[in-house]
């Protein structure tokens, strides 16, 4: 059904390989028969996690993000390590940045977040029936660890507080999943 827009690859070159992104250039054959260049990030995937606090409240954390020079509010989330399952990573960053655990886990769903350049995934879960037991940060990061009201998360979302793609797209889980209905 999609076939009449898809491009096929001539070429590949790998422009920059790090840590954690891998840019690619590509040579592609367009649709209609002539060729285009593209240019994208790999990226390994990550998760994110909606944590439900035993209060009602959401988890978020606070941290700097150095590309925009400044800290954002966010919900728990981290790259996915190699070999690593999604589920047990969303544990794993969660305990890690927040110092919870969850009893109770639901995957809802995927999110890409930069679909002109980049393979990002972002796989969605949500933790309720938290217990907290102490985090344990990676060495390098840095964090504040918050609760927030869902109606003040929805308000942080819908004026410009939080603008991080993945947490507003949570958001809509949120309300679906935990708003009162006006």
């Amino acid at each position: 059904m999609t076939e009449h827009l898809e491009e096929t690859e001539i070429e590949s070159q790998s422009v920059y390989d790090g840590g954690l992104l891998k840019v690619r250039r590509d040579q592609v054959r367009l649709p209609d028969g002539s060729e285009a260049w593209r240019e994208y990030i790999r990226h390994p995937g990550a998760v994110a996690v909606i944590a439900r606090s035993p209060s009602g409240n959401l988890v978020f954390v606070r941290q700097f993000r150095y590309p925009l020079r400044q800290a954002l509010l966010e919900i728990p989330a981290g790259k996915i390590d190699s070999g690593e399952a999604p589920f047990s990573c969303a544990q794993r960053e969660l305990r890690e940045e927040t110092g919870y655990l969850a009893r109770k886990w639901t995957h809802l769903g995927l999110i890409h977040t930069c679909v002109a350049y980049s393979d990002e995934r972002i796989e969605l879960y949500l933790a309720e029936d938290l217990e907290h037991v102490g985090a344990c940060l990676d060495e390098g990061e840095f964090l504040d660890v918050l609760e927030i009201s869902i109606d003040d998360a929805l308000r942080a979302v819908w004026e410009g507080g939080i603008t991080d793609s993945k947490t507003v797209c949570a958001m809509l889980w949120v309300q679906r999943l935990f708003a009162t209905q006006d």
